[in-house]
């Protein structure tokens, strides 16, 4: 499934745009509140606000309730910590 469903996906993605994808699926099962999206990446929410409505628009996402984010695709968070090493800041280090 990785290589024939979830990698077309994934091979169509900005840099930027797999970057935010993978701080979403660092938070493990969704849904997933978009503040927590921008703590993960330690940037303000306000900063995201293209790239989470691309990856809607894509059809990557959607939003459940406000405020809160999930993947239309079940288990592509599981693709993405696969396929991209862990991106979380590391404040402490």
């Amino acid at each position: 499934m990785d290589a024939n469903f979830f990698r077309v996906r994934f091979d169509r993605l900005t840099p930027s745009e797999k970057t935010f994808l993978r701080a979403i699926a660092e938070l493990g099962a969704g849904p997933y509140r978009f503040r927590d999206i921008a703590t993960c990446m330690g940037v303000e929410s306000s900063t995201l606000g293209p790239v989470r409505a691309k990856m809607i628009k894509e059809g990557m996402i959607y939003s459940p309730a406000h405020g809160w984010l999930n993947f239309t695709v079940p288990l592509f968070d599981g693709f993405l910590r696969r396929i991209i090493p862990d991106q979380t800041r590391h404040d402490e280090d």
